[in-house]
């Protein structure tokens, strides 16, 4: 059988809770990672939450953008032990690339990042990839990893982005302010009023919203590649639709 590759994102509002890390949620995404492999997946992590990480041991004002870069240099390596710790219960082995969105700008830098991340997967190395927030400070601002995870599944020939967030789908229209919004469960096509719409982020540690998450959608979908939204807090319908082909909830953008 062969292996399907995929890059799962989760956010930051996933990850934290509380002014730390959601230890609970992280061990629930570990498990479903251990069990997509059972199933012959090869899994690429896009994570975020180093700057919740590092808030746990250095509570600075997080409005600073030179605060946050100071967190993410003390949280990034917090972060990637938890999650050593919580894939060697699984027997996996983990990794840490950072990365930041000019290395997506120059193909040979590309061609030297898919290299290290094709030989880790051959490995049986789940990559965990963030962006390199001391530097990359647009990330910091906007985008929380959605832009990021995209590049990563188009370059490094991933057919699926999975985006595990608070965002459990895509809407008609906002359900925090309609009770009658449905869900959109396939999208072919994301308008330009869609895409250019004010951004919502819901956490402290977030700075995304739906818009970079259609903008994620949007680009993959122009190159032939496929993106699954679904709620981190609940894997049931990310686990339906991957394990068990039943499209249950969330929302699969497709061209």
């Amino acid at each position: 059988m062969n292996k399907q590759r995929m890059v799962i994102k989760v956010g930051s509002h996933v990850l934290a809770e509380e002014g730390a890390i959601a230890k609970k949620r992280m061990m629930d995404l570990v498990e479903f990672i251990a069990l997509l492999k059972e199933h012959k997946y090869e899994v690429i992590l896009v994570s975020s939450g180093a700057v919740a990480a590092g808030f746990t041991r250095l509570p600075l004002d997080r409005t600073i953008v030179a605060n946050k870069q100071a967190l993410a240099a003390i949280g990034q390596p917090l972060l990637l032990k938890m999650y050593q710790e919580k894939f060697a219960t699984f027997d996996l082995l983990c990794s840490q690339v950072l990365l930041s969105a000019d290395v997506f700008e120059a193909k040979n830098q590309i061609a030297h990042a898919k290299v290290a991340i094709d030989t880790l997967l051959a490995n049986n190395v789940i990559p965990i990839i963030n962006e390199n927030d001391t530097v990359s400070i647009e990330e910091l601002i906007f985008g929380d990893n959605d832009r990021l995870s995209a590049y990563v599944a188009h370059y490094f020939d991933a057919k699926l982005l999975v985006i595990l967030s608070d965002i459990d789908a895509f809407y008609d229209k906002d359900p925090n302010l309609h009770k009658d919004a449905k869900r959109r469960a396939v999208v072919t096509e994301i308008s330009k009023d869609e895409l250019e719409a004010g951004h919502t982020p819901n956490n402290t540690f977030a700075t995304g919203g739906i818009v970079t998450k259609l903008q994620a959608a949007d680009f993959l979908m122009k190159h032939g590649r496929e993106m699954f939204l679904a709620s981190g807090f609940d894997l049931a319908a990310v686990k339906s639709f991957l394990i068990d082909k039943e499209h249950l909830d969330g929302t699969l953008f497709r061209s």
